[in-house]
């Protein structure tokens, strides 16, 4: 029997992953664009709006949270390789990303590299808690 009081257990993790050599700017501001992807191609991450005691109503938000782990360059790219190989939804951030200043040319950079040669610094992943386990094997919690 849950109540009210009963913690919420998700079967699903959102998680990503930071490669360890990012300034602290840098850091923060790939996870946020890195989340702003799932939400949009996997909508049942999105919790219901919020409202404060007046009434004001605020945005929804992820429904779970969401767990930030680094790893060194060689992890980020190995959960890239298994993310793929599972086809679990995920959102990249390359280094190239961080000297553009638009979504259009973010896309670009993107594309003129082949999957197996992005200098990949940040990776987000959503799935079932044990794949997305074994997706980020190697990797450790973000300090």
């Amino acid at each position: 029997m849950t109540t009210e009081n009963t913690p919420v257990r998700f079967d699903t993790k959102i998680a990503v992953l930071l490669r360890e050599d990012l300034e602290s700017w840098q850091r923060l501001n790939v996870t946020a664009f890195l989340v702003s992807g799932l939400g949009t191609e996997v909508p049942e991450v999105i919790g219901e709006p919020y409202a404060d005691a007046d009434g004001t109503p605020y945005l929804p938000m992820f429904r779970q949270p969401v767990l930030v782990l680094e790893g060194a360059a060689e992890t980020l790219a190995a959960a890239h390789r298994r993310a793929l190989s599972r086809s679990l939804p995920r959102s990249v951030f390359t280094s190239d990303l961080f000297a553009t200043g638009n979504d259009r040319d973010n896309r670009a950079a993107v594309r003129a590299v082949p999957g197996d040669r992005l200098d990949l610094v940040g990776l987000a992943v959503y799935g079932p808690r044990n794949a997305v386990d074994k997706v980020l094997k190697g990797a450790r919690m973000h300090p």
